[in-house]
């Protein structure tokens, strides 16, 4: 399992944690998802070896967040 730190842009509110968690939270491999809108991060536990990292940035970007 790998964790990484995402910067994300756009979060503003309740709908945009729902959003980001909910999607992320759905791919295969990923255990674990969170929102923090303060800090403007996302922290994702995934297995590489069912979903790579750029699979979990376009499925944020889906949700119209801007990752860096």
């Amino acid at each position: 399992m790998e964790k990484i730190t995402l910067k994300v842009e756009g979060m503003s509110c309740n709908h945009c944690v729902n959003a980001i968690e909910g999607s992320v939270g759905k791919l295969d491999g990923v255990s674990y998802t969170k929102v923090n809108l303060q800090e403007g991060n996302v922290e994702v536990e995934y297995d590489s070896s069912k979903v790579n990292l750029d699979k979990i940035k376009e499925t944020i970007d889906d949700q119209g967040y801007d990752v860096k």
